[in-house]
């Protein structure tokens, strides 16, 4: 800890509140480059398949193939960041994942396009546990639900709501889309530079109560948390809601509503900014009405608020409102469930991990195989239908979400004073 740095004191603790600024700041301006690096390839595909002679079903198998790799790589080095800590799992993802968008812009097809983007999987799924435990471990735990948010939110924000902006007017200066990958690259290498210079891997024993902290925990141990399974459940519900609707909502504009690109574009803009609200709103909520309350709240107002946007016409002003609203609490429930949520479930020792398969499952099943699913349904049933289907994900969320044990710091009386991160007595 910086004993120069003005302290907070919590439960008898003193708490490096400057050190909690920086590590927040860092690690969401890194998670926000992660879904910069992620979805940027969506707005500039129009070029990218005109010269690489790529079709609309290869545009899925590449954002398939990185949400499966995420996925897997997310849970198989949670566990490894428990181990080793988790500074230098994050400069070296994201030294590689910035490099990775980079070299996209020297592929000369569909299949070196792919293996980048698999690789690149294989990076941000592992920035991922090690970014959320590492943030967590630097907030105060009153207000970890709201950290973890704000930096999980940086995701929607940068990846869905500027990325598409920032890589159509970069297209205005530069030579072609090649160089938009290059130019990707460089916020990332600079953060990765200031990450390894702030970011410090707290010793072990500042983390868990002396008496427990020489023992190495079994990663098993994980599997005997009640919340790490319905966390789980919970967000391929969400994922299977707010993805399938990102994936299938443009062409559902387009096609059956018949708005033009323009206004296509504005309403679909509505899910990055929602998400960015939502992600640090929803969890800072849930620091003061709980974590449970806040999932059930949110799996309802979604469902509510997409059932009104299935029914409504082509009125671009309402669809963006509603979409917005469906975006808050949908992106929101992602931030909460594989933030504070997955945190708090995790035993002792196994916080990384619990946020790696918490979130690893929900990109392999939700990120994955819900937007498969969905195209399916909408060949075989149409286009309408795919919302009935997300909208089926969200209810029964909200139905998983009754059974959470409750977590929040500020909502259980049963919480030692001072107790670390993946202490609470999650009921098995």
């Amino acid at each position: 800890m910086h004993s120069a740095s003005p302290a907070h004191v919590e439960n008898g603790q003193q708490h490096d509140s400057v050190y909690e600024i920086k590590t927040l700041v860092l690690l969401g301006l890194g998670f926000g480059l992660v879904g910069l690096d992620r979805w940027i390839v969506a707005p500039l595909f129009p070029h990218m398949m005109r010269e690489l002679n790529l079709n609309f079903q290869q545009l899925g198998s590449l954002i398939g193939i990185l949400s499966v790799a995420w996925g897997v790589w997310a849970i198989a080095m949670g566990p490894v960041s428990d181990r080793i800590g988790r500074k230098r799992i994050l400069v070296a993802t994201m030294v590689a994942f910035s490099l990775l968008s980079s070299l996209s812009g020297l592929a000369s097809g569909f299949a070196s396009l792919m293996l980048i983007r698999a690789v690149m999987g294989i990076a941000e799924g592992a920035f991922t546990p090690a970014s959320v435990a590492a943030t967590g471990e630097a907030s105060l735990p009153s207000r970890r639900g709201f950290n973890m948010g704000l930096q999980l939110s940086m995701f929607s924000l940068l990846g869905l709501g500027f990325a598409p902006i920032l890589a159509t007017q970069l297209l205005r200066v530069v030579p072609s889309w090649h160089w938009v990958f290059t130019i990707s690259a460089v916020p990332g290498l600079i953060v990765a530079i200031l990450i390894a210079r702030t970011l410090k891997d707290q010793p072990r024993n500042e983390l868990m109560p002396a008496q427990v902290s020489s023992a190495r925990p079994r990663w098993t141990t994980l599997f005997k948390r009640r919340n790490v399974w319905l966390a789980t459940l919970a967000i391929l519900c969400a994922m299977a809601g707010i993805f399938v609707v990102s994936a299938m909502v443009p062409t559902y504009l387009v096609e059956v509503l018949h708005l033009d690109t323009q206004k296509m574009g504005f309403v679909v803009s509505a899910i990055g900014f929602g998400g960015f609200v939502g992600s640090f709103g929803l969890a800072g909520v849930s620091d003061f009405i709980g974590r449970r309350n806040a999932a059930i709240i949110a799996f309802v107002c979604a469902a509510v608020l997409l059932y009104l946007f299935a029914q409504t016409g082509a009125n671009p002003q309402t669809l963006f409102i509603l979409l917005f609203g469906v975006s808050v609490f949908a992106l929101g429930l992602l931030g909460l469930l594989s933030g504070p949520i997955a945190t708090e479930a995790a035993p002792i020792g196994l916080v990384a991990s619990s946020v790696g398969f918490v979130s690893g499952a929900g990109e392999i099943f939700g990120g994955g195989l819900a937007p498969a699913i969905a195209g399916f349904v909408a060949q075989h049933f149409g286009l309408p239908s795919t919302l009935t289907f997300a909208l089926g994900g969200l209810v029964v969320g909200a139905v998983v979400s009754l059974f959470l044990v409750e977590t929040s710091p500020r909502r259980r009386s049963d919480v030692a004073p001072g107790a670390a991160l993946g202490v609470s007595k999650d009921i098995a």
